[in-house]
């Protein structure tokens, strides 16, 4: 069983900082939340099952593809719409999280930013509106953090490209409909030598590998994608044709704003959950909320979910305002994701033996924490982004 959710999980004091169009718009992904996911986040994490009934909902609410422009099927809101959704998504499901994550802010936002006209109504509009689903192939077995390392390539044959290699640790890999797929199209440019195409999962030689086993975020997959001779045609180049980096670090970028609004979103979800099981337990007499090695966890966990929160709105506000917000999102994402992991973490401690257990679903926002430390660039990739953002600014 889990603990009873909190009744005032509407009254966040930073929503103070939403304009009266978010804070109706958190309050419908609350109710959605609450009434569509919750109920299924258990058995979508025991089951590994993929959430396709909820995305479908999902989409005809327009929260897989937010940010994309009303003409091209999306909702037509900004950044601080989505993260407004995406936190409420992930205080309920953390897997159904990361495919609305994904989705939005590495398979749609680089068609938005880089995509054709023809790209944007072949691609853009059928994943924008949810009736498709896409993914984002820039990890392989050996180079994940130097994505430059990358082997994968790409050939070009008259009018196609031929795209052959293996990309690792794909979300949604096994469900994507398509592929913003990266390859190296000029090897002695090196990362200038960088393509990055849109490749329809349906293609010749297009396969799904290696299906990982995973500590948490259990109802998202997460594969190998093995590209085998797979003929793209010119016209799914994004950008021009050696602009594959910076289409991909753009894209992380916004990406990582999401990842910590993933992050925040557990966190409170675990901040909840011990908050009302210290009401509800007692020791020694008297609820163990009354306890002062109790509070002190408590309050711990809601300051650094917090200022999580607060570091995660700041970077969204700037992606908004046209501001650079690199050096902010890698901030959101590195503290967001620490403090997440030391949330759940402690939440365990609160629930006790309980907490270990499968019956509260503490345990499983403990596994969910880890990989935001990790994928979308881990912690020490966000140190490095942010280091040489202030030596820049000097």
């Amino acid at each position: 069983m889990a603990a009873a959710p909190n009744p005032k999980r509407n009254a966040l004091w930073s929503d103070v900082f939403l304009s009266d169009d978010h804070k109706v718009l958190a309050e419908m992904a609350r109710d959605f939340s609450r009434r569509e996911i919750e109920p299924l986040a258990e058995k979508i994490d025991r089951d590994h099952h993929f959430p396709r009934e909820i995305l479908r909902q999902m989409g005809a609410l327009g929260f897989m593809g937010i940010m994309v422009p009303v003409e091209w099927g999306g909702a037509g809101l900004d950044t601080m719409s989505y993260v407004t959704v995406l936190e409420e998504i992930s205080v309920a499901c953390a897997s159904t999280s990361v495919v609305m994550s994904v989705n939005n802010s590495l398979a749609c936002a680089p068609l938005v930013k880089f995509g054709s006209i023809e790209q944007k109504e072949r691609f853009l509009r059928p994943m924008a509106s949810g009736e498709k689903l896409g993914c984002y192939c820039l990890s392989e077995p050996g180079s994940g953090s130097d994505a430059a390392a990358m082997k994968t390539r790409a050939v070009k044959k008259g009018d196609k490209w031929i795209l052959n290699g293996v990309k690792n640790f794909i979300t949604n890999g096994r469900e994507a409909d398509y592929a913003i797929v990266y390859a190296i199209v000029d090897p002695d440019k090196k990362h200038k030598g960088i393509g990055a195409f849109v490749v329809d999962a349906k293609s010749k030689g297009y396969s799904v590998g290696k299906v990982e086993d995973k500590l948490g975020i259990c109802g998202s997959s997460t594969t190998q994608i093995v590209l085998e001779n797979v003929e793209v045609p010119e016209s799914c180049l994004l950008g021009a044709e050696n602009d594959g980096f910076k289409v991909a670090m753009s894209t992380l970028d916004g990406g990582r704003i999401g990842i910590a609004c993933q992050a925040v979103g557990i966190a409170r979800a675990a901040l909840e959950e011990a908050t009302a099981y210290s009401l509800e337990r007692e020791a020694f007499g008297k609820p163990i909320a009354d306890l002062g090695a109790i509070q002190i966890h408590l309050a711990d966990m809601a300051t650094k979910t917090d200022a999580s929160r607060l570091l995660m709105r700041a970077a969204a506000a700037l992606k908004d305002g046209d501001r650079p917000f690199s050096k902010q999102a890698a901030q959101a994402k590195l503290f967001a994701s620490e403090a997440c992991m030391e949330v759940s973490t402690r939440g365990i401690q609160v629930l006790g033996g309980y907490g270990y257990t499968k019956d509260y679903a503490m345990e499983r926002h403990f596994r969910d924490a880890k990989i935001t430390e990790i994928y979308e660039g881990t912690s020490e990739i966000q140190r490095i982004v942010i280091a040489r953002s202030l030596v820049k600014e000097l």
